[in-house]
């Protein structure tokens, strides 16, 4: 996986071919074909060695003031001739190539620059084709490449090198460094944001005192409104009288009724049978019904006991590492008393051999001589072991060192797979859901917006056919809607999403009403938005208000409803007369972000659902229509071929961690075996020298005095005594560390195991959930069979009843319209008469009251708007003020990282530039100072670490140009761009320095062979190895007449 992202950063945006005519003295330069990793551009002065690099910059896009060789684009044009051109051709191939099926796997970029200074430019695919020739679609492919032209880090031309490194000013180097590794552009970013948020904050300031004019307003409304009381209580006693009139016919009517409704009582007591069965088959639906929501319960407990447990493996993993690394210090000082305690014990024991040998000396002879020579070779023989052990400490630390780089990459990988794993079961899971919920909706196009729908809207119908309802509500709005343009549902979608299965309520008490139906079908905090307004039989007039384009129309001009309760409702709610609909991408960009949007166009979408206002762009995560779309089979199609994939994905998945888990636990025995190698090396090692300096100091001292030995070894055995007992105390705690460890390991195997566990349990409980919804079909079916003889049977009893029917329905037509007027039954002693009377003598009183006092809907409407109105302002200067505050603390997490980003970069480079300067020899420091920005580079050359002398230009030339590479490979190190540019960078080098520096960008370019490297100098290049990846560009002599180009392989 790395190989592949590695080798993709190779296939894209390294120069292929340049092509220079008429430019600046050249009539003709190339083509040149470049390498894909290192090419050298020599030749002598005057051939057009820096006009290649100056074309570069310039055909690619970049200001004439970039390249340091001119004021104007019109000095690049050679004199006599109207027009320059330039032709660069980028590679564009691989998985990240930008735009291919329009490009393909070479873009050519084509500059004609006239003699007036205007420029042209021509994007063109690799078989010559016109693809754009707007400076957007240049900038777009820079971007795509990473490719910046004033980035010094990618081109380097002389002037800009000298600049640096005679500058005078530390503050220019550390804003040459802030350029090249782009912290200068996210400083400037973080001062806009800041000076945005300062601007903000006054506008804030300047709302809080238009809202004391909104309350001066609105307590004079509400001073109005409370002057009502009086009115209000006529108001309601006429109200109480109209319900009592509307309950008073009601309840003749019923008397009526009554004795028709005992005679065929009779009859209905023969449903019993068919009433007995049917309510059995209703038990066991419901019965079904729970054990299906249970299970469903289950399933998400387990699921969140899933999560739960996810995170417990996390922190035990954590944890793991932890406990592992105290055990690995833990055995460090175990290992490091055992071993001082063993050097106490062998320096005791030499010390007694010493006294055993001094008492025996005094009875030899004078046989030193022989015993010295003899302690003399074997010191030899000790120091040459000592020699191949100290070579083999490096090389086992070094393995020690890539297999611990390998067994994190390892491990990376591993929780990599996990992670993809587990997302792409997210989705597998999600997409089942979706198809059984458009299978349930063939029958029934409801249950797209949700499998409780169907049932929810048949409570609705019932609610308000005994009253419950003032008035019936709508719902879902994405049922009520259509589209005069199916090819937009995606962006309709995108455009109301959680308001396309919102219900509308008239009042609150109908809203109410509504929620209370809602517990019934939905479980809490799943249910859909309700939305409270008064309805109207109008759609409201936008004249004034709605987007105004004569091409693109506005989402309400493509969606048609039944009802204007649906339009008004999304005009108030979403907005929908201001947002615009433009089918392409581009279009909309133009239309939106360059210039000023239409006229109360606010924002737009595209046909793909892609969300675009003046100053951003968002994509949308919708592939096609959940509620409006049509072709369900289509859909259906494309879900099982992608829980197919997801299927084949999971497999392959669970085979590749396999391998990978396998070659982890490979890996961490391998390197305990080189850990294990390493130790007993070094304890080799602390045992040679222990008997070359024990044979050293045998040499120098024959005789000792005994007395003061053994006074010696007397004092030294407490101390060894003592470090005996701290190794058995280290040896302890070791075994407690290795316990603790085998401790967490445990437990953290077993989070895993239970973990697998239930996922076992949750695929057996959603079998089981899938027999229940079959079974719950079957019965379902058999109720409506049921449903059905009950119904033939009742025909039959209907035909008795034909007459009771009619009068029974007048009656439910007059407790409707009582209803209608009182949701309440109304308890009335008088006649319908005298009720009358009395409602024609309040109203005659009320309008007399409201000729002197106006009227008092309006006085009550006028209230209402000052109070939202207040309300609201409150709301948003709060909200602003809140966002404020979250944007301080923001900026203050922005800052600190950048702060983070910005030292690390710096110690990076401080480590690479030190590095690269040892390759000669010299010693030298960079000093960043971050608050006061600024940057020393100070360089000593060989011989001279003591001067106190070390600005650069006190060096030689070759010494400088040197010090540049240096700095630029440093750079190179921690940036990233597709090819790098030094122009003339050795031509002040001696062969020495010269001969470095080579090799330092030859050895970088190996390691970086997937980059492209153009080095421009006038020097011979004959001493370079031979190598394919190297490619050398031998410019002529320049002529009168024409100039050819010369290229060679090496």
């Amino acid at each position: 996986m790395v190989a592949d992202c590695t080798r993709t950063m190779g296939d894209i945006g390294l120069i292929e071919s340049i092509t220079l005519k008429n430019f600046m003295c050249h009539h003709w330069l190339g083509p040149f074909q470049f390498g894909p990793n290192v090419n050298f551009i020599i030749g002598n002065n005057g051939s057009g060695k820096s006009a290649i690099l100056t074309a570069l910059m310039v055909g690619l896009g970049g200001k004439a003031t970039v390249t340091n060789r001119g004021m104007s684009l019109k000095d690049f044009v050679k004199t006599s001739e109207s027009a320059a051109d330039i032709t660069v051709k980028l590679r564009n191939r691989g998985p990240d190539a930008f735009k291919r099926d329009a490009y393909g796997d070479c873009i050519s970029v084509e500059h004609r620059i006239s003699s007036d200074g205007c420029r042209t430019c021509r994007l063109r695919s690799k078989t010559g084709q016109l693809i754009s020739n707007k400076k957007e679609e240049l900038t777009a492919i820079l971007d795509h490449f990473n490719i910046q032209l004033d980035n010094p880090v990618s081109i380097l031309n002389q002037e800009m090198s000298k600049q640096f490194l005679h500058s005078k000013n530390e503050s220019d180097k550390y804003k040459f460094f802030m350029k090249a590794t782009l912290l200068e552009q996210m400083k400037r970013d973080y001062i806009h944001i800041k000076h945005t948020k300062t601007i903000t904050r006054q506008q804030v300031e300047s709302q809080d005192e238009s809202l004391k004019d909104l309350k001066r307003e609105f307590l004079q409304k509400k001073e109005r409104y409370e002057q009502l009381p009086s009115f209000s209580e006529m108001e309601l006693v006429l109200e109480n009288l109209k319900k009592g009139m509307a309950w008073c016919l009601v309840g003749e009517k019923e008397q009526l009724v009554q004795q028709l409704k005992d005679d065929v009582e009779k009859e209905e007591n023969k449903h019993h049978k068919h009433q007995e069965n049917l309510q059995l088959c209703q038990s066991k639906v419901t019965q079904v019904e729970k054990k299906h929501q249970c299970i469903k319960s289950r399933v998400d407990s387990m699921r969140q006991e899933q999560e739960s447990l996810s995170e417990d493996n996390l922190r035990l993993k954590e944890q793991v590492k932890v406990v592992s690394k105290a055990h690995k210090e833990q055995e460090l000082v175990y290992f490091r008393a055992l071993n001082k305690f063993k050097q106490s014990e062998k320096e005791q024991n030499h010390l007694q051999e010493r006294i055993n040998k001094a008492k025996t000396s005094l009875s030899l002879n004078n046989d030193g001589d022989t015993e010295y020579t003899l302690q003399q070779k074997e010191i030899s023989r000790l120091k040459e072991q000592l020699a191949e052990l100290e070579t083999k400490c490096p090389k086992l630390n070094q393995e020690i060192k890539n297999k611990h780089q390998a067994l994190s990459k390892g491990r990376e990988e591993r929780d990599k797979l996990r992670l993809e794993e587990r997302n792409i079961r997210v989705a597998y899971e999600s997409k089942v859901r979706r198809k059984d919920q458009i299978l349930a909706s063939r029958s029934n196009k409801l249950k797209r917006f949700g499998d409780q729908v169907p049932d929810l809207l048949g409570s609705i119908a019932e609610g308000y056919a005994t009253g419950r309802f003032l008035k019936r509500p709508v719902g879902p709005i994405g049922a009520c809607i259509s589209l005069k343009d199916p090819m937009l549902a995606v962006a309709v979608e995108c455009c109301l999403r959680s308001f396309m299965k919102a219900f509308c309520c008239d009042n609150y008490k109908d809203e109410a009403a509504l929620q209370e139906l809602m517990c019934r079908h939905y479980p809490k905090g799943n249910r859909p938005q309700i939305i409270v307004g008064p309805f109207s039989e109008k759609v409201y007039n936008i004249q004034g208000r709605k987007a105004d384009h004569p091409e693109y129309p506005s989402v309400l001009d493509i969606i048609a409803a039944p009802s204007p309760v649906i339009i008004n409702c999304l005009i108030d709610m979403r907005g929908i007369e201001s947002i615009l609909i433009i089918k392409e991408k581009d279009k909309a960009r133009r239309v939106m972000q360059q210039g000023r949007p239409p006229k109360n166009c606010r924002e737009a979408f595209t046909a793909e659902g892609d969300q675009v206002f003046s100053n951003r762009y968002y994509t949308s995560d919708f592939s096609m229509p959940k509620y409006l779309g049509g072709d369900l089979e289509t859909e259906i199609s494309m879900l099982e071929s992608d829980l197919e994939n997801h299927q084949a994905q999971l497999s392959r998945f669970h085979l590749h961690g396999t391998s990978v888990t396998e070659d982890i636990v490979s890996m961490e025995s391998n390197l305990n075996n080189t850990i294990m190698a390493l130790k007993n090396t070094l304890v080799s090692v602390n045992q040679v020298k222990a008997s070359i300096t024990e044979l050293e100091t045998a040499g120098e001292e024959h005789i000792d005095d005994i007395s003061s030995l053994e006074e010696v070894a007397q004092e030294n055995r407490p101390k060894v005594e003592a470090e005996k007992q701290f190794v058995h105390e280290a040896k302890a705690d070791l075994d407690k560390h290795r316990r603790t460890a085998e401790d967490v390991e445990s437990k953290y195997s077993a989070v895993r195991e239970q973990i697998d566990r239930l996922s076992e349990d949750m695929e057996a409980l959603k079998e089981e959930q899938l027999k229940l919804e079959a079974e719950c079909a079957k019965l379902e079916r058999t109720l409506q069979i049921l449903e059905t003889n009950l119904k033939a049977h009742q025909d039959n009893v209907r035909a008795m009843s034909i007459d009771l029917a009619e009068r029974a329905e007048e009656l439910q037509e007059y407790v409707a319209k009582a209803t209608e007027i009182s949701p309440e039954r109304q308890q009335v002693t008088g006649s319908t008469r005298s009720i009358d009377i009395e409602i024609t003598r309040l109203k005659q009183k009320i309008k007399v009251h409201e000729s002197d006092h106006g009227e008092q809907e309006q006085v009550v409407r006028e209230y209402a708007e000052a109070l939202a109105l207040y309300r609201e302002k409150t709301n948003q200067v709060r909200d602003l003020r809140r966002f404020i505050d979250q944007l301080d603390n923001i900026m203050s997490d922005r800052q600190d990282r950048y702060k983070t980003m910005r030292r690390s970069l710096s110690v990076r480079c401080k480590l690479y530039f030190n590095n690269f300067l040892i390759k000669m020899n010299c010693c030298g420091s960079m000093v960043f100072d971050h608050n006061n920005e600024t940057l020393s580079i100070s360089v000593k050359p060989p011989g001279r670490e003591d001067d106190g002398v070390s600005d650069m230009r006190s060096l030689s030339g070759g010494e400088r140009s040197f010090s540049t590479v240096c700095f630029m490979l440093s750079l190179w190190e921690i940036t990233e761009s597709p090819f790098r540019c030094l122009d003339e960078f050795d031509v002040y080098m001696d062969m020495h320095n010269r001969r470095i520096s080579l090799d330092l960008l030859l050895e970088l370019s190996e390691r970086q062979h997937l980059r492209q490297f153009i080095f421009i100098t006038p020097l011979t290049t004959s001493n370079l190895p031979k190598t394919s990846l190297i490619k050398i560009h031998q410019l002529q002599d320049p002529e009168r007449v024409c100039y050819e180009t010369m290229e060679e392989d090496v």
